[in-house]
Order: structure tokens, then C-alpha cells, then sequence
């Protein structure tokens, strides 16, 4: 699959129910997806296969996620987002 397939396809899966998650998923594949390492792709890949209300509770600090990987995922996104 070419680069512009995956990227494409990703960007598909990071349109979710919530415009929560949207806003998060959406500038992190167009600005940063392709400066992490092939492991981390994995990782995100996997993140993106969550239910929304998870997803939610992770990024909104309700619950923590209990897969580390994963979680160092949702960490590494919302520190791009914080000003």
C-alpha cells in the first residue's frame, strides 16, 4: 500500500462519531503520523480500532487507558495539543 493509500485510509478511520475526537485525530495525521516510528504507527493504527466512549474517557481524562502502549499514545497526542 502506497504512503498516500495509508495515509488516506487513516484519515477515513479518524472520522469519528465525536467532533471531540475529530479535532484531536485529524491535525495529528496530517502534522505528525509521519515522524513516528513504524512501532508507533502500529500503535496509533491500534488506538484508532477503540470504541468512541473509550476513546473519549481517555483523551477527556475521565479513565485511563490500562494497555500501556496505548496509552502512551494517548499521551503523546494530547501533549501536541497542549498550547
Amino acid at each position: 500500500m502506497s504512503l498516500a493509500n495509508k495515509k488516506a485510509r487513516l484519515k477515513w478511520a479518524c472520522r469519528r462519531g465525536m467532533l471531540e475526537l475529530d479535532v484531536l485525530f485529524m491535525p495529528f495525521v496530517d502534522e505528525a503520523y509521519d515522524s513516528l516510528s513504524a512501532q508507533e504507527q502500529i500503535i496509533f493504527e491500534r488506538l484508532l480500532t477503540c470504541e468512541d466512549p473509550e476513546l473519549f474517557a481517555w483523551f477527556m481524562g475521565h479513565e485511563s487507558c490500562e494497555d500501556p502502549e496505548l496509552n502512551s499514545m494517548v499521551q503523546l497526542i494530547l501533549n501536541r495539543v497542549k498550547v
